[in-house]
C-alpha cells in the first residue's frame, strides 16, 4: 500500500486561521476542534484518486463468436480465411452443402462471377445465376473483416427477378391484346371514311357491325385489366361480410346464362353461408358460368352444384360436357392471357384474364382452385371456399 502525502500547505493556512481566531478572544475549544477537522478534511481530499475501472471486452467480432452469430440468418452466409470456408451458417449449408467447410470457396461455388470477386480479395459484388438450380439468380457480397476473414453474403434476387420479368410479360401481352381490336377499329373506319359515298349500305352495315363487336371486346378487356388490378390490391385484405352463397350462385349463374338458361342444371345440396366480397364472388360464379357455356357442347347442359365438404367448407362445380382440355394445358389456364385456342377464344369474346380473375378471388377468400378435364368428356372447375362460423 502506498503512502498517502499529507497536505502541509493547506493545514498550515487552517493553523494560521485557528491562531487568528484565538487571538481575537474567540474560545478556545471549538477553535481547536474546528481546526481538528479541517485537518481531517485535507487528509481525505488530499489522497490519490480512485484507480481507473477497467474496461470491459466489448465482444467485438472474432473467429470463435461469428460462427454463433451468423448460424441461425436467413441469409446464406459463409466466411472464408486465406480463400478457405472456415464457417458456413445452416442456410448456406442448405444451399451449396454440408461439404463446403473447409473446402476452397472457388470451387465451393465454381461461378465465374463469383471466382472473380474472390480472387480478386477486393469488397465487392457479383451477380451469379444458376448457384443452386438453373434460372435461379444470387447476389454475392464480399465484406473483409479483420484477422485475414471475409465475409460473404447471398441474396436470393430471383424472386423479384421472376416479377419482373412477369410484368414485362404482362405488359407486352395487355398490350397486344388492345393492339388488335384497336387496329380493327381503325382500319374499317378509314375505309368507311375512304368510301363512304360508293360503299354498299350492307356492306357498311357489316364494318359498323365489326367496329361495334371489336369496341365491346376492348370495353371487356379494359374492364377486366381493371376488376384483375383492383382484386390485386385487395387480396391481402380478408372480406367480412356473411353471404348466402345459394342464392349468390343461382343469381349470378343465371345472369351469366342469359338466353342459354335452359342449359343450366342446379343442384344444390344445403345452404351455406360465407364471409366474402359479394361482388367479386358473383363476378367468380359468372365468369366460370360463362366459359363453361361458351366452351361445351351446345347442345349438352352446365351443371353447377353446391356441396358441403366436411363441416368448415363448401364445394362450387362448373361441369360442362365439351371437347375438354388437354393435360399440358391444365397448369396454364389460370395464367393471363393463356388461351388452349386463341382463334377460338377470341370469336367467343374472351378476353384470356377470366380464369386469372377467377384465381385472384379464390386466394383473397382463402379457398382453393382446381381444374379438371378429360379430351371429349368435358371440363370441372371446382372452388373450395370456407364456411362462415
Amino acid at each position: 500500500m502506498t503512502s498517502r502525502p499529507f497536505p502541509w500547505s493547506g493545514f498550515a493556512l487552517a493553523l494560521a486561521t485557528a491562531t487568528g481566531l484565538i487571538i481575537l478572544g474567540l474560545p478556545t475549544l471549538p477553535i481547536l476542534l474546528m481546526l481538528l477537522v479541517w485537518a481531517g478534511s485535507l487528509w481525505l481530499v488530499g489522497g490519490p484518486p480512485p484507480p481507473p475501472v477497467e474496461k470491459r471486452k466489448n465482444g467485438g467480432i472474432s473467429r470463435e463468436n461469428i460462427g454463433d452469430l451468423l448460424e441461425h440468418s436467413e441469409s446464406p452466409v459463409i466466411v472464408i480465411e486465406n480463400g478457405r470456408v472456415v464457417i458456413a451458417n445452416l442456410a448456406s449449408r442448405r444451399l451449396l452443402g454440408s461439404h463446403i467447410l473447409g473446402q476452397d470457396a472457388r470451387m465451393a461455388l465454381r461461378q465465374p462471377e463469383a471466382v472473380s470477386l474472390l480472387e480478386s480479395g477486393e469488397d465487392g459484388v457479383a451477380i451469379v445465376r444458376g448457384l443452386a438450380r438453373r434460372k435461379d439468380i444470387w447476389r454475392i457480397n464480399r465484406q473483409s473483416l479483420e484477422g485475414g476473414l471475409a465475409i460473404i453474403e447471398f441474396v436470393n434476387k430471383t424472386a423479384e427477378a421472376d416479377i419482373s420479368r412477369a410484368h414485362t410479360d404482362f405488359v407486352a401481352n395487355a398490350s397486344h391484346e388492345l393492339r388488335t381490336p384497336l387496329a380493327s377499329i381503325l382500319g374499317y373506319v378509314e375505309t368507311l371514311r375512304e368510301d363512304i359515298d360508293d360503299l354498299d349500305p350492307k356492306m357498311g352495315d357489316k364494318f359498323l357491325a365489326t367496329i361495334q363487336r371489336e369496341g365491346l371486346r376492348l370495353q371487356q378487356l379494359i374492364s377486366d385489366l381493371m376488376s384483375l388490378s383492383r382484386i390485386e390490391a385487395e387480396k391481402h385484405d380478408l372480406p367480412d361480410d356473411i353471404l348466402d352463397f345459394g342464392k349468390l350462385v343461382d343469381r349470378a349463374a343465371r345472369d351469366a346464362a342469359g338466353d342459354r338458361a335452359v342449359r343450366l342444371n342446379m343442384d344444390s345440396h344445403g345452404d351455406f353461408s360465407v364471409g366474402g366480397d359479394e361482388q367479386q364472388l358473383e363476378q367468380m360464379v359468372r365468369n366460370l358460368v360463362d366459359n363453361a357455356l361458351k366452351y361445351g357442347s351446345e347442345d349438352q347442359p352446365v351443371t353447377v352444384r353446391l356441396q358441403p365438404q366436411g363441416d368448415k367448407r363448401v364445394v362450387l362445380s362448373v361441369q360442362d360436357r365439351g371437347d375438354g382440355i388437354a393435360p399440358e394445358h391444365l397448369p396454364h389456364l389460370t395464367r393471363r392471357f393463356y388461351r388452349t385456342d386463341p382463334g377460338r377464344s377470341r370469336a367467343s369474346g374472351g378476353t384470356g384474364l377470366g380464369l386469372a380473375i377467377v384465381k385472384h378471388i379464390v386466394e383473397r377468400h382463402r379457398g382453393k382452385l382446381a381444374i379438371d378435364s378429360t379430351l371429349g368428356e368435358g371440363t370441372r372447375v371446382k372452388i373450395t371456399l370456407p364456411l362462415a362460423e
